[in-house]
């Protein structure tokens, strides 16, 4: 019944374009485009974009595909970038399908009250971007097949989580600020462009918590690809996957004040991963960068140990 994975993709020919724009004496610095392969794609949005940066002098390097949040949060990626090409890692940041980079013109107008269709399609995209990107690295040989991680952050964390789930050739996870059981996220979460838009009658959602909940104990019993879920939202959400990252490192690095991501959720997601490492920092989603060096040291510690 492997039809139930939205995931899967013909593998077809590993056409990336790499256009090298900076070189250092410690890496290369690549603008990256490539094919779509997705069973689903917006219009418009065929090419996916990213940036590949090479350390020059280590063959064979551990991979890190980081991933964005909402928009165009990439910066705090560019801050680590330095110190990880300094420790061996080749990075690849991808851009998600709503970066501005890849927004199709006819979403624009509505991306703060999306279609189910529309985020389905999202994270159809998103995910297989980066199954796509771990095709091209190992088959290349770019990167070390056995030091492959995913970095997300926010929605990013929340892709990666699903990729890590079905996706055996990840490593490790760091997933920063996200959290599992969506319908519970949009229900309780306090950003007014999402929960305002998203919310349903208590009783509707009462309802569909314990559909949920019994889907999930079908999935323990029965295995991911032999239970056809009730909802097509229950394949996009990380909960669904978090038992499958039971036996790989993960670091989860939570605030405590989230709004868009409430402390259960992301408690319901560390529970289900198998009580992974996980730091709860003072602070609010936007504003856990205040703890920016701490949060390094934390990932820098997690992966030396982990790879």
């Amino acid at each position: 019944m492997s039809y139930i994975n939205p995931f899967l993709y013909k593998a077809g020919p590993i056409d990336f374009n790499l256009r090298l724009i900076k070189q250092t004496k410690h890496c290369r610095h690549y603008l990256v485009d490539f094919p779509v392969v997705s069973a689903n794609c917006y219009r418009g949005g065929e090419v996916a974009r990213g940036e590949y940066f090479e350390p020059v002098n280590k063959e064979h390097a551990p991979l890190l595909i980081l991933i964005h949040g909402w928009g165009n949060s990439v910066l705090p990626f560019r801050w680590m970038l330095p110190g990880l090409l300094r420790r061996g890692f080749a990075c690849f940041i991808l851009f998600l399908p709503f970066h501005p980079s890849r927004l199709p013109a006819e979403i624009k107008p509505h991306m703060s009250n999306l279609t189910p269709d529309e985020w389905f399609t999202f994270y159809q995209m998103a995910v297989t971007d980066v199954r796509r990107i771990i095709d091209w690295a190992t088959q290349n040989v770019l990167a070390n097949q056995r030091q492959i991680s995913v970095i997300g952050l926010s929605m990013g964390a929340v892709v990666g989580s699903i990729a890590m789930g079905i996706e055996p050739r990840i490593t490790t996870g760091v997933f920063l600020i996200h959290g599992g059981n969506t319908g519970k996220i949009m229900q309780t979460n306090s950003i007014s462009r999402f929960g305002n838009k998203y919310r349903i009658p208590k009783n509707e959602y009462r309802e569909n918590q314990k559909n949920y909940a019994n889907y999930l104990m079908e999935l323990a019993d029965k295995g991911f690809e032999n239970v056809t879920p009730l909802q097509r939202t229950y394949l996009i959400d990380p909960l669904t996957y978090a038992p499958m990252l039971k036996e790989r490192p993960v670091l989860m690095i939570n605030a405590r004040w989230d709004e868009m991501f409430p402390q259960e959720t992301s408690s319901d997601f560390w529970k289900a991963c198998g009580e992974c490492e996980r730091v709860i920092l003072f602070s609010t989603h936007a504003s856990i960068w205040i703890w920016y060096p701490l949060i390094m040291r934390k990932i820098n510690r997690f992966l030396k140990s982990s790879l």
